[in-house]
């Protein structure tokens, strides 16, 4: 029956077969029991199943309409719950008016795209979980002093506790993709806001690792100036891989302190 729907490059689609290592993706949101869930490009069913055994309150959203129509035939208990969009293109407080957790086996082409989305709904999202690229996995779950340590490290980190579940092998997926996979689980974390400017804490970061070999001081002109007071400081003297989310924080209020400005945030 599977058969039926075929993996379309132009998705990014990669359909898991393996349904032990399904299962276990859908337990890593065990924990949320009740909750309902929003699983991104469902494909055939084969995560979904799992999720529906254990009770969840299930909705999916899935762009490719031979699913949609394949989801519609075998999956009645999902009548009403199965839309044909593009989950980036949402307004998720549409859709929930309620706490909600996210999870799928992502498309790897926009899956650092569908975590930046979650970041921006992050007080309606506890927790997001699923399968995506290994080198994502690991660069999202990666800390300072690691070479995966990055822009998209930092910004999911500050609001989430990232964990690297496990490693998945291309043979599990029809048809195999040419890279391994691995599955996370993003869990919001204590963090109301943060002690900085938080739209400048953005601009920081990305300026930052934008020149990620080079030191602070020589990565942060374009916004402070050759010859700004503040690069005496001995943070300056570091790479951005080596400073955590507080660091940054601390670094976004000396670079406000020290803005020109016509540069001001």
């Amino acid at each position: 029956m599977m058969n039926r729907v075929k993996p379309k490059k132009a998705l990014g689609q990669h359909f898991l077969k393996d349904l032990d290592i399904a299962e276990r993706i859908a337990s890593t949101l065990d924990a949320y029991i009740g909750m309902p869930v929003l699983e991104i490009g469902p494909g055939t069913g084969v995560l979904t199943q799992f999720l529906l055994k254990k009770r969840h309150d299930v909705t999916v959203v899935e762009l490719d309409m031979e699913s949609v129509q394949y989801l519609e035939e075998h999956f009645e208990v999902l009548k009403g719950r199965i839309l044909p969009a593009d989950f980036l293109q949402l307004n998720l407080n549409e859709l929930f008016n309620t706490p909600f957790c996210v999870i799928g086996n992502y498309p790897y082409n926009i899956s650092s795209q569908i975590f930046f989305k979650v970041l921006d709904y992050k007080d309606l999202i506890p927790c997001c979980s699923g399968m995506i690229q290994k080198e994502v996995a690991e660069r999202l779950a990666s800390g300072p002093g690691k070479k995966s340590y990055g822009i998209i490290s930092v910004l999911l980190q500050a609001w989430y506790d990232i964990e690297y579940l496990f490693t998945v092998d291309e043979t599990v997926f029809t048809p195999p993709p040419k890279v391994k996979s691995a599955v996370i689980r993003m869990t919001r974390n204590s963090r109301t806001s943060l002690s900085c400017n938080e739209v400048l804490f953005k601009q920081v970061i990305k300026t930052s690792f934008n020149q990620r070999r080079k030191t602070l001081r020589n990565s942060l002109k374009a916004m402070l100036g050759k010859e700004n007071e503040c690069f005496r400081l001995p943070v300056f003297d570091k790479r951005p891989e080596q400073l955590s989310v507080p660091q940054f924080e601390e670094l976004t209020n000396i670079v406000e302190t020290h803005l020109p400005k016509d540069l001001q945030v």
